[in-house]
């Protein structure tokens, strides 16, 4: 694939050799990095290259050549190198400021602080100041600037904790860990440091590094992924750490992973450029037959024009001819289009700046329009695809509901068991405090509740069985955690008074309602994806052994015992909790004999020393003593969406916006968020591909795609899931097309644990098999690839860095104001940059064909009807308001429609208003108002008159009076096509006339004052008085007009779209009752593919990747297959003492 080829950037093909504490041999690339488009030295050739890609400029450049050549331009030398001139000046002026944006983006990362340690001291400096070799010291929460290996940390064991969201999309926390070597290393032993690194050259796999340290004196010791810290990660609950920095740059793993930032394009623009192309042949055949006509005429006429004195007709004089006549009618394409199209897109990409509904006043962040060359492809967008982590969810997980005992607690409205029991009902409301809110709970507890020993046993579980480890500064308690599910738990139980209080290397100990208990941790039984559990087997403070245990439904049930109790209550709990998209776990617990417990140990301690398979043995060794479980309940987190998030999501969907999550966390969790947010629902069946095999992955596509027979290719109540390694097989040239139609047949789909190359890969993918316009959204490092080979690229502007969104075309800061984005920005400026291209093309092809009427009557010789800077302030001066204040003011009816009745934006959506067909319609409509506003005043004048002073008139008397006739038309036509009007339309249109009328007036008493056009002498004084003129003045406009008027009123009246029923009901003030009037309406007539998804349900899916069971909701972030193992973790935290040593 060609985005595959263009991300692989750099590979580990070259060794690197970093020379410790020698800065002057160490001569990598700069850390600094830039997003922009150009700098000095390639602005110029790269910004004339994007001006001449585009049609228009590029034929207006042969033109001004053409125009060189003596005496063949009609219109002088100047009249198109000078707008060219501007048009080129104006634009880039556009693309300086714009980039500069990026800069300014691109400076505040750059000029970010750090610490390093140079010159036997600890100095201050900038991001991009920092250089291969350099060692860094970064603090708690700090991001990190460049690739380091990691040598010294504050925390037991030389570990730290990074947050790896930015880049892989994973909430959990990972674990890197210092060598042994320097695992000790404080600030006195650095300036002694010598030795080098050697390892593998820049690449873009995030979870893969070789190397190795040589310490003079010492032996080498081997360096991999465990001990490197990736620039954008974020440091977690570590004090401090020190790192050697190996990579710095474009050079680091996720500038890496990033791809060239694209000269990109807009659908209009290129469908634009098309139609030039033709416009331009149509121009050589208008020029052919000029010739043809000249030929013909002479030969008719040859003994009767001696007074033109041309004798013989070479074929000299034909190519000759031919440049004339496409230099007199190169106007045909506007060259004020390209100047226009850049004022009006700036403007709107300044309404996107200035709006207050996209300003996030919690860090006072405006939307941002990185680019204006696409406002009109938000208008357009087909498909969504979004990253998951920061961009749908806020990295916040908290308790919100559990049940204990066959009883449910948490944020629940008054309601009735035959409520709870109804789960069709609607879920109750969730409180904002968005945390565990219930004091029934306690209440039970306090008040000798059957249930209170269920509730203790359950409380005292969650405080027991976890890897949190707490930390005391001061009077306060912090907890680290890799798990932000384990950490949620452990924080919201501790708002019910069991608070988790220490952990030594053996032992926990808890405050349950003000009373001290502790308990001897024995074993930790580790979670793997797997295992899809975690327990832990402890001596209670009464000297009972006991499991307990938590994890997914699915494996907690099948070890249940025949005696416990709350199965059936608690399933039906962790549905209603799985259809509020929360994430699940189910908790139990079972007693030990001190036999039992000690024939385990033995099998326990030979699985830990088994040479191969270890982990797979110890996982078979723990299913040997988890059993015969005794149910206490389950738990509900939340993991908190940005606002809006599910509103927002129904909105897209209701404009025919397909969504696809892609994202780097794992299944489950994507899934409960898909859950959460309304993109999945309870009734939705789920095809799920988690294949290790090509042959497996190829067998369930066909498979699908088989069972759903007819419905493929259509949109189905259908959800599609698959996973990074999965979908390796599926991308293979015999699968992929399957797997592609199938994807395009479900309405939603969720890829997980993607590289950011995957990312790329699927949007590149559905971007070459649709066609249609897809839009990516994200706001981390790993997104960078999809936003940019997305058509549009949006980043938001998260906790996450600036990578995301200094390489977007459009930044805001919450996913919520996409629906205003799309539905209102998108579809106005899709109305407005369409007319304006629409109105400008017929403009000119009015004006500019004439040229060719008057060829029939003044034997085809190239003369011009009109003065010759009279057509080149036609575009610049006479007629540039209307189609400004139509690209600029412009909307197909108001926000407050556009935002309630979202299946208006599948107009724009659908390209309806400009295509071909619609823009030759255009052009032919121009072509009769040309014919009429030339040969109606030329039939008036047939017969000559004779004016005051017994003058007569000449061709530039007629040529006056079909130019303002021109003006006028096009003017009034503006009116017509104008949907909202305003001050600004009345002054463009009304005023236009005015300007030209005035400037006419001017214009003909210049000469000899100021030598220019004599041939206008005078002309105001003659037209002005003539009866003709005024009669024709409103006569011919209302002539070219009428039918535009009557085809506008009939198609209104008897084909009358949503849209038209929404203005009516605007101009009635009458949205509120009758809206919904319009959407049922718009449903029956948009939505004729209902009928075959309707029939989804009788499809009888045989492949067993399909699931229709209702969800469970279980989802777990844990670290695995860490550089060091939990148990190893927890056990060397001692809570119980004072942290002094390894401060800097």
């Amino acid at each position: 694939m060609g985005c595959q080829h263009s991300l692989q950037g750099s590979d580990a093909s070259k060794v690197r050799t970093i020379y410790l504490n020698e800065p002057i041999r160490n001569n990598f690339c700069k850390n600094s990095i830039s997003t922009a488009k150009y700098s000095i030295w390639s602005f110029l050739p790269r910004y004339l290259c994007l001006q001449f890609s585009k049609a228009a400029n590029a034929f207006f450049l042969f033109i001004t050549i053409l125009q060189q050549i003596p005496d063949v331009s009609p219109t002088g030398k100047y009249t198109t190198l000078l707008p060219l001139m501007i048009i080129l000046t104006v634009s880039g002026i556009k693309e300086i400021v714009e980039d500069y944006k990026r800069h300014m983006a691109d400076r505040l990362v750059n000029t970010k602080n750090t610490i390093v340690f140079r010159e036997n001291e600890w100095k201050v400096i900038m991001w991009k100041e920092v250089k291969v070799g350099d060692i860094v010291k970064a603090s708690n929460g700090q991001f990190l600037p460049a690739d380091m290996v990691l040598i010294s940390s504050s925390e037991p064991e030389a570990t730290c904790y990074v947050a790896t969201s930015n880049l892989d999309g994973e909430t959990n926390l990972k674990i890197r860990q210092a060598l042994l070597e320097t695992a000790e290393m404080q600030t006195e032993q650095l300036s002694s440091l010598s030795g080098k690194i050697e390892c593998e050259g820049p690449n873009r796999h995030f979870n893969t590094f070789i190397g190795t340290l040589y310490l003079n004196g010492k032996s080498p010791v081997a360096v991999g992924p465990d001990q490197v810290l990736l620039r954008g990660t974020q440091l977690k609950n570590t004090r401090w750490i020190l790192g050697i920095v190996v990579y710095t740059g474009s050079e680091t793993k996720f500038m890496q992973n990033s791809i060239q930032l694209p000269l990109k394009r807009s659908t209009v623009e290129k469908v634009t450029n098309v139609q030039i192309l033709v416009l331009f042949l149509l121009l050589l055949a208008m020029s052919l037959v000029s010739c043809v006509g000249a030929i013909l005429w002479k030969e008719g006429h040859g003994g009767d024009i001696w007074y033109i004195g041309t004798k013989g007709y070479s074929s000299h004089s034909l190519g000759f001819d031919i440049l004339v006549f496409i230099i007199l009618y190169h106007n045909l394409i506007p060259i004020s289009l390209l100047v226009t199209l850049e004022i009006v897109k700036y403007i709107q990409a300044l309404f996107i700046n200035w709006d207050e509904d996209m300003h996030y006043e919690g860090n006072n962040v405006y939307a941002m329009a990185r680019t204006s060359n696409l406002n009109e492809e938000l208008g357009q967008v087909k498909y969504l695809f979004s990253d998951k982590t920061g961009t749908l969810t806020c990295n916040i997980m908290t308790l919100k509901k559990c049940t204990i005992a066959g009883i449910i607690y948490g944020n629940l409205s008054s309601r009735s068991d035959t409520i709870l029991d109804n789960l069709s009902a609607s879920p109750s409301a969730i409180t904002e405090s968005g945390g565990f809110n219930d004091p029934t709970l306690l209440q039970n507890f306090e008040n000798g509740h059957p249930t209170r020993d269920y509730i203790k046993e359950f409380l005292t579980l969650l405080c027991v069985c976890h890897t949190v480890v707490p930390e005391r500064d001061g009077g306060n308690t912090t907890y680290q955690a890799s798990s932000p599910d384990e950490a949620a738990l452990v924080k919201g139980i501790k708002k019910l008074g069991f608070v988790f209080t220490t952990r030594t290397p053996s032992s926990v100990t808890i405050n349950a309602m003000g009373e001290n208990f502790t308990f001897e941790i024995l074993n930790i039984l580790e979670f793997s994806s797997n295992r899809k559990r975690m327990s832990v087997i402890v001596r209670t403070p009464t000297g009972k052994l006991r499991l307990y245990c938590k994890g997914a439904d699915t494996v907690i049930y099948e070890r249940l015992s025949d005696d416990s109790l709350f199965v059936k209550e608690t399933l039906t709990h962790l549905e209603y909790f799985a259809k509020e998209g929360l994430r699940t776990l189910c908790i139990a617990y079972t007693d030990l004999t001190e036999k039992q417990y000690q024939q385990w140990l033995m099998e326990y301690k030979k699985a830990s020393t088994v040479i191969q398979d270890r982990r797979q043995s110890l996982e078979e060794c723990y299913d040997h003593i988890e059993k015969e479980f005794l149910l206490l309940g389950a738990t509900a987190i939340e993991d908190h969406l940005q606002a809006r998030v599910p509103e927002t999501i129904t909105a897209l969907l209701n404009a025919n916006i397909k969504i696809w999550v892609l994202t780097g966390d794992k299944q489950e969790t994507a899934i409960n968020i898909a859950y959460s947010c309304k993109l999945l629902s309870a009734k939705m069946p789920c095809i799920r591909l988690n294949s290790n095999s090509l042959e497996a992955t190829q067998q369930a596509v066909n498979q699908n795609c088989q069972d759903l027979g007819i419905l493929l290719g259509e949109e189905n109540d259908l959800a599609l899931i698959i996973d990074g390694e999965t979908l390796k097989y599926a991308f293979h040239p015999e699968v992929k097309r399957s797997f592609v139609n199938l994807a395009l047949s479900c309405r939603a789909v969720l890829c997980c644990r993607l590289s950011p190359l995957q990312k790329a890969e699927i949007v590149d993918v559905v971007k070459k098999h649709v066609g249609a316009i897809t839009l990516a959204i994200g706001d981390g490092a790993n997104d960078v690839g999809m936003i940019q080979m997305a058509h549009v690229g949006v980043g938001i502007s998260g906790n996450e860095g600036m990578q995301a969104t200094n390489n977007s075309d459009f930044a805001i800061a919450q996913f919520s104001y996409l629906e205003k984005l799309l539905l209102v920005h998108g579809a106005w400026n899709y109305f407005r940059v369409t007319k304006c291209i629409l109105y400008c093309f017929y403009k000119n092809v009015v004006l500019y064909v004439i040229e060719l009427w008057f060829a029939f009557v003044n034997g085809f010789s190239g003369q011009i009807i009109f003065e010759r800077w009279c057509i080149g302030l036609y575009n610049v001066i006479f007629t540039s308001l209307p189609p400004l204040t139509l690209g600029i003011f412009e909307q197909c009816c108001s926000e407050k429609s556009l935002l309630r009745c979202p299946q208006l934006y599948r107009i724009s959506q659908a390209g309806k208003i400009f295509n071909t067909k619609v823009f030759w319609f255009q052009c032919i409509n121009a072509l009769v108002h040309s014919f009429i506003l030339f040969w109606l005043p030329m039939k008036m004048l047939e017969h000559d008159m004779v004016l005051q002073g017994g003058y007569t008139t000449d061709y530039l008397f007629l040529g006056n009076f079909i130019y303002t006739y021109v003006v006028v038309t096009v003017c009034l036509k503006a009116g017509l096509d104008t949907l909202s009007w305003n001050k600004f339309n009345h002054l463009a249109i009304w005023g236009s006339i005015i300007i030209w009328l005035v400037f006419f007036a001017i214009y003909s008493f210049l000469w000899p004052t100021i030598p220019v056009a004599p041939e206008m002498t005078g002309q105001v004084s003659v037209v002005l008085v003539c009866p003709y003129f005024w009669l024709g003045f409103f006569i011919v406009p209302i002539v070219c007009l009428i039918l535009n008027l009557l085809w506008t009123s009939i198609r209104n009246t008897c084909n009358g779209t949503l849209l038209e029923e929404v203005r009516k009901m605007e101009r009635g003030r009458v949205q509120e009752l009758h809206l919904p009037t319009a959407f049922e309406k718009s449903v029956k007539t948009e939505h004729l593919q209902l009928p075959l998804s309707s029939q989804l349900h009788k499809v009888v899916f045989q492949d067993e990747s399909v699931d229709r069971s209702a969800p469970r909701g279980y989802a777990f972030s844990q670290l695995e297959q860490g550089v060091i193992t939990q148990e190893e973790l927890i056990r060397s935290y001692d809570a119980t003492k004072i942290k002094t040593s390894k401060s800097l």
